[in-house]
């Protein structure tokens, strides 16, 4: 029941029972226990015509709030989140490539907490901290698995950070599958039910929407499209430690690295997509290059999982149109005929948002879901 409020936003008592099957009783009951902690709110309907005004049933998006850490490789962005997932106040911490969790971590807890008091949150109550990372994650063990972008950060425990911050609990996201939640819902590919989000930053991922739901893999691995081989990066070692991987020659920090060595004073995307705007010609031609090198490999991607729309998210969508120039040449040059006969490429729509707004949902889809809610519901009787 709390499921279709938080969905509905306001709904009546009435409808709650055609739409769940359940008694009169039976929603006066749960309605009862939700009101009693503040996670719904009764009011009159505000545009009653005449009568007995209908009494509505409201999700209470202010009943506590949610943390959010979107952990990049040279910038983490910060969130305080509302039960909607809506965000009350944000910040960025830029880091310097390399950082350990020793370092970043407390840096973020520290800031976080800072974060609750500017926004006024101070004595709300933490439902959950959302934390998401360049990689694959083990949510049983709160680390990273497989993340080369951040040395020195697969295996070490990070939900103990946050232990004098909050007992809530701390889930733990890949970064383009949080970034695929939020577009999914609010943002560019809110009106699809099948949607491919790329993003492109420092390293490359993908986040999977199919049939409506997300797509994490057997190991939540899935997505993880910026170590295919190519044939563009023969020879070229990558910072996973392999050789001939896409991010070698289409990540973020390959088109850095090869600034720099023609002079350029880039310390990340950003500064790159800067100098692509401001009319640098090996700018401009290493995003488009990279644009198309991640084209041919998603080419195989879009023929085997068929979605409505591909999201280009991450640093690189600030010279969007630079990169999918590039991009579509070999999509659609190497994906068939039918799988992009009405495939749309659009740009995300939540930009530097969506990490945390994406965050915060993988949390609220958890500690709001239906069992959450029953057992919670259960325990207070």
């Amino acid at each position: 029941m709390y499921a279709l409020i938080r969905e509905k936003r306001e709904v009546t008592r009435s409808e709650i029972g055609k739409l769940t099957g359940l008694s009169r009783t039976a929603v006066t009951a749960r309605v009862r226990e939700l009101t009693a902690r503040n996670m719904v709110i009764e009011h009159e309907h505000a545009l009653s015509t005449g009568g007995r005004p209908a009494t509505l049933l409201s999700f209470n998006a202010a009943a506590g709030v949610v943390l959010t850490a979107a952990v990049g490789g040279s910038r983490t962005r910060l969130a305080v989140c509302d039960l909607a997932g809506d965000v009350l106040a944000n910040a960025d911490i830029d880091q310097e490539p390399g950082l350990g969790p020793n370092d970043l971590m407390p840096d973020v807890v520290k800031r976080l907490d800072l974060m609750l008091t500017e926004s006024g949150c101070r004595d709300a109550r933490i439902f959950g901290v959302g934390l998401s990372l360049p990689g694959t994650v083990d949510q049983q063990r709160g680390s990273s698995v497989d993340t080369p972008i951040l040395s020195g950060w697969d295996g070490a425990p990070l939900i103990p950070y946050f232990s004098e911050l909050t007992d809530a609990p701390v889930i733990l996201g890949n970064d383009a599958n949080v970034i695929a939640l939020a577009e999914w819902r609010v943002g560019a590919g809110r009106t699809f039910g099948d949607v491919l989000v790329i993003k492109a930053s420092t390293g490359l991922g993908a986040g999977i929407i199919s049939g409506g739901a997300l797509q994490r893999g057997a190991i939540r691995a899935a997505g993880e499209f910026g170590h295919n081989k190519t044939a563009a990066a023969d020879g070229r070692a990558c910072r996973c430690g392999d050789i001939g991987c896409l991010e070698a020659v289409a990540g973020g920090w390959a088109l850095v690295r090869a600034l720099r060595q023609e002079g350029r004073p880039v310390q990340n995307l950003r500064d790159v997509v800067e100098l692509a705007h401001g009319g640098d010609a090996l700018a401009r031609r290493l995003l488009r290059d990279s644009g198309r090198h991640v084209g041919e490999v998603l080419a195989a991607a879009v023929n085997l999982l068929n979605p409505a729309a591909l999201v280009v998210a991450g640093d690189v969508a600030a010279a969007y149109d630079i990169f999918v120039a590039g991009l579509r040449e070999t999509l659609y040059g190497n994906a068939t005929a039918l799988a992009t006969r009405t495939l749309q490429v659009v740009p995300a729509a939540l930009g530097d948002r969506a990490g945390v707004i994406g965050s915060a949902m993988m949390v609220l889809d958890q500690v709001l879901g239906t069992e959450a809610i029953d057992g919670m519901v259960a325990a207070s009787r």
